[in-house]
């Protein structure tokens, strides 16, 4: 009767101590993801560049806007975002 009460007594503690480490892992995750959003976050730049595309894409006229959109969007991807579509032009 014994070694049943020790067995029971070492699950309770392992479980225990396991369900504290994974609630301390879930709050330090959520607290680095605070801080990273919070100090670096996340720049939006294609919308300038998609409007200023748009303009100049609306003055030639043989361009719809999805289609603008969309390269911007692929130019801005590959690059990483720095690059910029200053013209387009249907050859």
């Amino acid at each position: 009767m014994e070694n049943i009460e020790t067995g029971l007594l070492l699950m309770v503690v392992g479980m225990t101590t396991v369900f504290a480490i994974l609630l301390i892992v879930i709050n330090l995750g959520k607290g680095l993801i605070a801080l990273v959003n919070k100090y670096a976050p996340e720049e939006v730049v294609v919308k300038k560049q998609i409007a200023a595309v748009r303009t100049t894409a609306t003055q030639a006229g043989n361009i719809s806007g999805k289609t603008t959109a969309a390269i911007v969007a692929a130019v801005s991807m590959v690059t990483g975002g720095q690059g910029k579509v200053t013209k387009i032009k249907k050859i």
